[in-house]
């Protein structure tokens, strides 16, 4: 690992009152002594100080905290900066930190010391990351409890399960020349088969609840001129869509973001589906089919004020064509007029006026996000990890055959494969591609 002293801003660019510039490696107390004037920095303890460059020109007048190895973040000596917020004060401060012999850090750099000085595992790294991009309340509790190890913990819990497993193989294979008892293999399989359930089940907790990290996506959908667009500004509380009494006015997906409940959330408004011949307005419905099978919950409109034809049925027959486990909402609009829809197979969850008060669906769309948290449940937060389970789980299953046969070397293998991928989430064997790889889409200063 490189062990050059490395700097960043770590707060956002922009206005505000405080910006932070962080700087860790055995230079950092030096560059700090050399930029303040000052030489005793007591750890831990804030330090008010001018700041030079190296034209001796005061910068700043700023706050100077000294974090001493190892009890620091990434667990070398870090210094952090906290001057006045904007964009000359912090870069005139990185640039005075860098011409005294730091470099620039790479994106996510400072978590990748962390990681390889056991400040902090890659769990723990990913949740920070997923911390700073969270849609939710919800998802920064239980991103909360992962930076503390919750996660880590079940890891090393199930990695400890299949290595007591594994050890029975090992000790028959290396000394004895005989079978596994029976009821030996009764309780491996048996305890193979709990592993596998109880990883499958979190398996599909964490994919049903992956709205909670990344921000759930809800599409709109309905044949043209049933008021998605109108729907769409009554979610929005302002007129984002045009709305007309002319059929296909909304030509492509239009997206938006809103708070609904603790969940920001993103709201897609489809061009109206229909057997259409404009060749843009056919790219606009396709689109449209796109931004289903995208999202997390469909909102299914229906024009009471229209009798039932071919492209309502053209849209119940895509949602049961796309909408496979996806939370889907019907909703009968348009009831200030006089009725006219008559479908009897159509169980309308809502009744409403788009054009008016839409707190009915807005209470139903934070409940249904509402019960895809389960705080005190292990989540995976990436796909990185969802993919380790996986093969955990394959590597599992095609172990039982083996065992069943005594083919204990191809049962231990497959053992150890599922030891390796679930360590893989923790702290995996040297693969730095990988962390690389990982760490890079970390934001610059974290």
């Amino acid at each position: 690992m490189d062990t050059q002293t490395i700097c960043a801003v770590a707060t956002s660019s922009g206005i505000g009152s405080i910006a932070i510039i962080r700087v860790s490696g055995d230079r950092a107390l030096e560059i700090a002594q050399k930029l303040t004037k000052k030489i005793n920095f007591l750890p831990r303890y804030a330090t008010l100080s001018n700041v030079y460059n190296s034209n001796d020109e005061l910068i700043d007048e700023s706050i100077v905290i000294y974090f001493k190895a190892p009890y620091s973040f990434t667990a070398e000596d870090v210094i952090e900066f906290q001057c006045h917020g904007g964009y000359i004060v912090a870069q005139s401060i990185l640039k005075a930190v860098l011409e005294n012999g730091a470099r620039l850090a790479e994106a996510g750099e400072f978590s990748k010391r962390a990681f390889f000085n056991g400040r902090i595992d890659l769990s723990e790294a990913e949740a920070i990351a997923k911390l700073i991009e969270a849609k939710s309340e919800d998802a920064a509790k239980i991103l909360a409890k992962q930076m503390k190890g919750s996660l880590k913990e079940y890891i090393e819990k199930v990695r400890d399960e299949i290595i007591a497993i594994l050890a029975y193989s090992e000790v028959t294979i290396d000394y004895a020349e005989e079978d596994l008892p029976e009821d030996l293999v009764n309780q491996i399989e048996f305890k193979l088969k709990t592993l596998s359930e109880n990883l499958n089940k979190t398996l599909i907790a964490s994919k049903s609840r992956e709205g909670l990290m990344q921000g759930f996506r809800v599409a709109i959908i309905g044949k043209p001129n049933v008021g998605k667009s109108s729907l769409l500004n009554s979610l929005l509380n302002y007129n984002r869509a045009i709305v007309s009494d002319i059929a296909g006015t909304t030509r492509d997906t239009i997206e938006e973001q809103v708070k609904v409940g603790s969940h920001i959330i993103r709201i897609v408004d489809t061009a109206g589906i229909r057997e259409a011949d404009d060749e843009i307005e056919k790219i606009g419905i396709e689109r449209s089919l796109e931004a289903i099978e995208q999202s997390d919950i469909v909102i299914a409109l229906f024009d009471s004020s229209r009798e039932f034809d071919n492209e309502d049925a053209k849209i119940l027959s895509l949602i049961n064509e796309h909408t496979k486990d996806k939370n889907v909402l019907y909703i009968k609009n348009k009831i200030d007029l006089e009725s006219k829809f008559i479908k009897g197979d159509i169980d309308f969850d809502i009744e409403l006026n788009s054009k008016d008060n839409v707190n009915i669906l807005i209470d139903a769309l934070k409940n249904i996000m509402d019960s895809k948290n389960s705080s005190d449940e292990i989540m995976l937060i990436s796909q990185r990890q969802i993919s380790a389970v996986e093969n955990t789980i394959k590597n599992i299953e095609d172990a039982f055959a083996p065992l069943e046969y005594q083919e204990l070397e191809i049962f231990s293998f497959h053992l150890n494969e599922a030891v390796k991928e679930m360590a893989s989430i923790t702290r995996p064997f040297e693969n730095d591609e990988m962390l690389d790889k990982m760490f890079s889409s970390f934001c610059l200063g974290k």
